[in-house]
């Protein structure tokens, strides 16, 4: 097993995409990059604590690669964009990868200059690369959010659409019993 750290905006909607994948084992919401010890949502969401709202993956190499984790990371969210992703605002929801090993940091800085070459963005990918720190789980009612609450208006207008993208986009890595026909 191994683990991957990605901060893509809301925690809600990279879980959601990362919960579908094919060797993805565990996904768990929580918050990392902070100076804060077990910091609060009420607390991050402030912005001030240097926190992002992250997803922390278990995954088996052997079914899934880090790259293409990585791939379907960037191409989930917009990585172009300083401290936001669509309506929400802040540091919290930066675009970061948080790298375990030198071999992960070497692999992002590759697919973000891959990304770049092949002038998938219109602009500079912006996402931060650091090294893991304290991972703090977030609070229950984060995790598993949108399979709990998929009829919330936050889940059909925001979360449901991007998983419309990313199933036409990654139908062959999805778990085959999501797919259902």
């Amino acid at each position: 097993m191994q683990t991957a750290i990605f901060g893509g905006g809301c925690f809600w909607c990279t879980e959601a995409v990362f919960q579908s994948l094919q060797g993805v084992k565990k996904v768990v919401s929580g918050y990392m990059g902070g100076e804060l010890k077990h910091p609060t949502y009420m607390e991050i969401s402030n912005g001030d604590t240097g926190h992002a709202e992250v997803i922390q993956i278990d995954f088996d190499e052997t079914q899934i690669s880090f790259t293409e984790l990585l791939l379907i990371f960037f191409k989930t969210h917009n990585p172009t964009l300083l401290n936001r992703q669509d309506s929400d605002r802040g540091i919290q929801y930066r675009s970061v990868v948080f790298y375990d090993t030198q071999e992960q940091k070497r692999e992002t800085e590759k697919m973000i200059t891959d990304l770049t070459r092949d002038n998938i963005f219109d602009k500079p990918i912006i996402t931060e690369l650091s090294p893991v720190s304290e991972f703090y789980d977030a609070e229950d009612y984060h995790q598993n959010y949108f399979s709990k609450n998929h009829e919330k208006p936050y889940c059909s207008f925001v979360i449901q659409p991007k998983l419309d993208k990313f199933v036409q986009e990654f139908k062959d890595k999805i778990k085959p019993e999501l797919l259902g026909d």
